[in-house]
């Protein structure tokens, strides 16, 4: 049950309806998450979905190492919907079903492609850590530049502001589907293992 109201079209002020008809129009053709809350702020809304927009399907990484990123945030916070939909685009753009398995799970996962690694790493030094070490974000900007680095730490902290809005407000996942991801023992933020060897 959410937290906040989530109106439907047909409920929206004309603002609201303005913007919505934006979102629904543009690359995610529909509204779920997070927009669903940001709704109540159209400005906010707005400004959010085009960001949103740029990071997700705009940035100079791989959709693959993108939506990567995505995951590992997801289940930093345990936010059901972002693992949903960015779990499956992930395992649509090439990440393998073992790797998104054992990140779901919280167990070390093993790549084989040393980009993915790479990703997982900054994405997982980010959170734990708030930054990342010289090796880490060097091998970032030898491979995609200085404007890759940018982008990918862009990413992380937009979908921290996704999971954070998905989990305090509440937002459900669509009927029947079950949650994907279980909570860390204790609560809390989830581990985040190093990769495997």
């Amino acid at each position: 049950m959410p937290r906040i109201p989530l109106p439907g079209p047909e409920e929206m002020t004309p603002e609201q309806r303005r913007v919505y008809d934006g979102i629904v129009s543009g690359p995610r053709g529909v509204l779920i998450g997070p927009l669903r809350a940001g709704i109540h702020s159209p400005d906010i809304a707005e400004r959010w979905s085009k960001l949103g927009e740029s990071l997700r399907f705009n940035t100079v990484l791989p959709k693959r190492l993108n939506e990567l990123a995505i995951c590992v945030t997801g289940r930093r916070y345990t936010a059901q919907i972002e693992w949903w939909v960015h779990a499956k685009a992930a395992g649509e753009a090439g990440i393998p079903a073992d790797v998104l398995e054992s990140i779901r799970t919280n167990e070390a996962p093993s790549f084989a492609d040393p980009e993915e690694a790479l990703i997982y790493e900054f994405a997982r030094q980010i959170h734990l850590t708030g930054t990342v070490p010289d090796e880490t974000y060097n091998a970032v900007v030898a491979r995609w530049g200085a404007r890759g680095a940018v982008e990918l730490t862009a990413v992380i902290g937009y979908y921290v502001l996704v999971s954070m809005t998905l989990n305090v407000h509440d937002i459900p996942l669509p009927d029947g589907v079950p949650a994907p991801l279980a909570p860390p023992p204790g609560g809390g933020l989830a581990p985040l293992p190093p990769a495997r060897a």
